[in-house]
């Protein structure tokens, strides 16, 4: 038996599905039970970001998280185990419009893709799309694995912390 009340949010039952659309096109899907307006703070406030974005089986955290999320803002994210920082991902934001759509490059290598990210709300529920553009085949084949094995566990974690700011 669930000991929540009956009135209290939950966390989605959801399943994110990881599709490779072509040689070069990556498509992730994830319905959360979270209006859009959360559902997009989540990804763009630093503070929040830090609580959802690293995998937590992988040992590792978001130890840094700086984005100034407005077009032609940069942002930067490092990763690692607190005494050693072991990657950063960066780029720079191209579009941004509050609550629908998120578009930024992934500058950490010359195999960067181009991530477009939507948010579409229906009766309190928000599809995300999370598509990517790879330079090459080669580019998408070598991101393909950690995004099936690592998405599916962040977007947990995000359903978890909109619980919590749903709440």
């Amino acid at each position: 038996m669930d000991a929540r009340g009956e009135g209290e949010p939950t966390p989605a039952n959801n399943r994110t599905t990881v599709e490779r659309k072509s040689d070069r096109e990556l498509v992730v899907r994830r319905t959360f039970n979270a209006p859009a307006r959360l559902v997009f703070e989540a990804w763009t406030r630093p503070e929040l970001l830090k609580r959802w974005w690293a995998p937590k089986s992988s040992g590792m955290s978001l130890l840094s998280c700086e984005a100034d999320v407005r077009a032609g803002g940069r942002y930067r994210f490092e990763f690692g185990h607190e005494a050693s920082k072991q990657m950063a991902f960066f780029g720079r934001y191209l579009e941004v419009t509050p609550y629908s759509r998120l578009v930024w490059t992934n500058e950490e290598s010359e195999d960067g893709a181009v991530t477009t990210l939507t948010f579409e709300e229906k009766a309190g529920q928000t599809l995300l799309v999370l598509h990517e553009l790879y330079p090459s085949k080669e580019a998408l084949d070598a991101a393909i694995a950690g995004m099936e094995g690592g998405m599916p566990e962040t977007f947990e974690q995000l359903d978890e912390l909109l619980v919590t700011l749903r709440g």
